[in-house]
């Protein structure tokens, strides 16, 4: 491919460092619950202004795990349609009742509306995800609804690494953030994610449940249901390198983006309006297709004509419509079904070249006039 749809980077000095590392864990035979966990956490607490990060497993268990602290099993959790299947499965695994709710057309992000219109009475809290790293202004009308109702309000920011509106970071709006560190992340750190939090309680809570739910490392009473939900050494490490270099792949992705919205400016293809308060670390690169345009047969004529390969969307088919989750959907979600529908994500990376940014629109612009 001429254009990848996505770039993983670890300059040569890194790479070094992080086997200097690993050779340290190995010797030292700490693989797990380590000093480079408790280092990453609070780099990672401290890049993102806030009192709390624990380190676990996956993207996937930094949203499980706050949702047991916060006895989400109580009642009803209302999640946005557009998101993956693991802010739904999360939901379902911490045993809480399971709605979907609508997003906002102009922005991907949870309708504010929608929330207040969908909460009942047994609805306990409110999961949101900052879709392709962009923090809209609605966060505030969610924290205000939540506060008002009595709900807590939890931020999905997998995507959303160093990403903020108005100067203050995801994951910190709410009770708990999680992050994910999967390879395609803006931190790649293999496997691996991240809880935020300001709530002393949450913190301890999540150490407990990450670890078997014991009562510390070397008492073996378990006081939780917790799972196997350490990170391991290793991925501490390499996550941490990739950490460091936070502010340089966000600026490099935020260049890349800026080229890409003076190429677009007067082009059928529409990307998503982020304002100037929010700071968007661009994970993705959302634009909208004009109508008609079928997708996967664009997508494919830029892979197979141009060597050019579009990102993943964000995403294709909304949580309601999949089949594992049919027996939730409580009919349609008109914004969520559209905007998964006309989306497409131009590849962005922390190494990509302004070159490969006008490639990428000069062959798209071919492919829909052809």
């Amino acid at each position: 491919m001429r254009v990848p749809a996505a770039a993983i980077h670890f300059p040569e000095e890194d790479r070094q460092e992080i086997l200097r590392r690993i050779d340290e864990c190995l010797k030292s035979g700490q693989l797990t619950l380590g000093s480079i966990g408790k280092e990453l956490e609070a780099e990672f607490a401290a890049a993102h202004d806030v009192p709390h990060a624990v380190a676990v497993s996956s993207g996937t268990s930094a949203l499980e795990i706050p949702l047991r602290v916060l006895e989400a099993n109580r009642g009803e959790v209302l999640v946005q349609a557009n998101s993956f299947f693991a802010t739904a499965a999360a939901v379902l695994s911490s045993g809480a009742r399971l709605r979907f709710v609508d997003c906002d057309p102009a922005t991907m992000a949870l309708d504010p509306a929608a929330v207040e219109a969908a909460i009942g009475p047994d609805t306990v809290g409110v999961v949101t995800v900052h879709i392709g790293g962009y923090v809209p202004p609605s966060i505030r009308d969610l924290q205000r609804i939540c506060d008002e109702r009595g709900l807590w309000l939890v931020e999905d920011a997998a995507h959303a690494h160093g990403s903020s509106y108005q100067g203050q970071f995801a994951g910190t709006f709410g009770a708990a953030g999680s992050f994910s560190f999967y390879p395609t992340k803006v931190l790649a750190g293999g496997e691996g994610g991240m809880i935020t939090t300001a709530d002393d309680r949450i913190a301890a809570e999540a150490l407990i449940y990450r670890d078997q739910g014991k009562a510390s490392f070397d008492n073996n009473d378990h006081t939780r249901l917790g799972y196997n939900w350490r990170m391991s050494e290793p991925h501490a490490a390499i996550t941490l390198s990739q950490l460091r270099r936070l502010d340089e792949f966000v600026g490099h992705r935020r260049a890349i983006a800026a080229r890409y919205d003076e190429l677009l400016a007067d082009s059928p293809l529409q990307p998503l309006t982020i304002p100037a308060e929010s700071s968007c670390n661009y994970y993705k690169y959302i634009a909208f297709l004009p109508d008609g345009v079928d997708r996967r047969a664009l997508k494919q004529r830029l892979r197979e004509e141009f060597q050019v390969a579009l990102s993943g969307e964000v995403y294709e088919t909304p949580l309601h419509q999949q089949s594992v989750f049919l027996p939730y959907a409580d009919g349609p979600l008109p914004g969520a079904e559209e905007l998964c529908a006309r989306h497409v994500c131009l590849p962005v990376s922390a190494v990509m070249t302004e070159a490969q940014a006008d490639l990428v629109v000069e062959s798209v612009h071919a492919a829909l006039a052809g």
